[in-house]
């Protein structure tokens, strides 16, 4: 007995000694990491005791500790609310408009780049396109204003200069997902090329020259060797997004929203806002974000589960 636990003394010896050696010999690159892990921990890790509050009545007075524990009760107030079923179709649309026309155009404009040989004006191209990210949603709604106000918006002088009766495209509810959907293809679309050209960056240019040699067109070689390479880091973002699926933003919306498009407007970010925090009903407001990031967690799961499954590689 006396030996066992003088060998795992030991073993224990030996690892911490392995682990001080290890350190010591790359804490350079233990320094760099440490901004990271703690901008992780002080606000990814520690606030997430706040969820707890979905769980109480709570009162900023009493704190988490001695607030009064509900369980359930939030939850089920949510979802037998009148606005749930509103609330979720909208998100769930806007989400789903976000992934069918957004997703797909930073491949696209990657893909677009990457057959550019100039790299000048690549460069140039690279950097008009990244430019709109810095843009804040404030000054993009503003831009949206005076484009599409009625009256006196660009758009509607346009119109009515073709003898054509403007469109109030502001308060339309038939307009409303598609000028949100243009808005976020406009403002982020240039900041998404950039990991997909990193990962084009990485394609062997010999593969391209045996291409060639073969015969094969642009279009074969995007085709068999260009989407084959960068496949895996689409179902990687892919999975990640379907994470942040019903995150539609909540700056974007509350500014475009509007009595007359609230109803197909308002979502859950802007529930929370409007219903949660102005109100005051902070345990409220929990429960539905956490019921939102409930569905992203399994959303992700089961996508990772799904693309395991047809033997791709996964996130985990």
């Amino acid at each position: 007995m006396q030996t066992a636990t003088v060998g795992k003394n030991r073993q224990a010896t030996s690892a911490w000694t392995t682990f001080a050696r290890r350190f010591n010999k790359h804490r350079w690159l233990y320094l760099m990491l440490t901004p990271g892990l703690l901008f992780f921990l002080v606000y990814k890790y520690i606030p997430m005791w706040g969820v707890l509050i979905a769980f109480q009545d709570y009162q900023p007075y009493l704190g988490i500790a001695n607030s009064k524990w509900v369980g359930l009760k939030h939850f089920q107030a949510f979802m037998g609310d009148d606005s749930f079923w509103m609330l979720l179709r909208n998100t769930f649309v806007l989400a789903v408009y976000n992934i069918v026309f957004f997703f797909p155009l930073p491949i696209v404009i990657s893909l677009m780049l990457n057959e550019v040989r100039k790299e000048v004006y690549k460069r140039f191209i690279q950097t008009l396109i990244y430019i709109p990210h810095f843009v804040s949603w404030v000054v993009v709604v503003g831009i949206s204003f005076l484009f599409f106000n009625t009256p006196g918006g660009i758009v509607s002088n346009m119109m009515v200069s073709w003898g054509k009766e403007p469109v109030n495209f502001l308060l339309s509810e038939e307009w409303f997902r598609t000028m949100i959907t243009s808005q976020v293809m406009w403002k982020e679309t240039g900041w998404g090329t950039i990991i997909f050209l990193a990962a084009l960056a990485g394609v062997d240019p010999g593969l391209y020259e045996a291409a060639r040699i073969d015969g094969a067109n642009r279009w074969r070689q995007l085709w068999h060797i260009t989407l084959p390479a960068i496949r895996s880091t689409i179902i990687i973002l892919l999975i990640l997004r379907l994470g942040h699926f019903l995150d539609t933003g909540f700056e974007q919306i509350f500014l475009m929203i509007n009595p007359m498009n609230r109803e197909v407007g308002e979502v859950f970010d802007t529930y929370v806002y409007t219903t949660g925090i102005t109100q005051g009903k902070f345990s409220y407001s929990t429960a539905v974000g956490l019921f939102k990031s409930s569905v992203g967690l399994v959303l992700v799961v089961g996508a990772n589960y799904l693309s395991k499954k047809f033997g791709e590689e996964g996130i985990y």
